[in-house]
């Protein structure tokens, strides 16, 4: 299995994650569970059903956080090469046909979140920009055609 690159932010947050739902959201469901049992005969009663289906839900993402946990590889600011596009740095974007700029910071696939301005490495975006540096231009093919970006600046997030 391959690595799951995080920034210092994006472990903090996978841990508090964790964390919350071992915790708070695990007792929230027990909860849920005693208290659709007290409604009496549990093979016609929907609430405890659905507690269940809750609790079967929760204990899969634990699962699946704990593991993204152990494959995690931190990308400390010291790892991220200077001037030049890689996870952990800041860069700025010219679309050239759409005549707009965009910032994003490159992050690993388990950190990326476009409304916060975070890029996944593998993202076609992604990818095309990664190893290149400032005044360079990319092309990405996308599902509505060809995409030309402008590197207009590469720094440390």
């Amino acid at each position: 299995m391959k690595d799951v690159l995080l920034t210092p932010e994006g472990l903090e947050k996978l841990k508090e994650e964790i964390t919350y739902l071992t915790t708070e959201k695990r007792r929230e469901v027990a909860e849920r569970i005693k208290h659709a049992r007290e409604f009496g005969d549990i093979s016609e009663n929907s609430e405890y059903d659905d507690a269940k289906n809750e609790q079967a839900m929760l204990e899969q993402r634990i699962i699946q956080l704990e593991e993204r946990l152990t494959r995690a590889r931190l990308i400390e600011a010291e790892d991220v090469p200077k001037g030049v596009v890689a996870v952990g740095t800041r860069v700025r974007l010219r679309d050239l046909d759409a005549k707009e700029t965009i910032e994003y910071v490159i992050v690993g696939s388990a950190e990326a979140n476009p409304r916060e301005q975070k890029l996944s490495n593998e993202s076609p975006v992604g990818k095309a920009i990664l190893g290149k540096k400032k005044g360079e231009t990319v092309e990405v093919s996308a599902p509505r055609g060809s995409l030309k970006y402008k590197i207009m600046d590469v720094k440390a997030a």
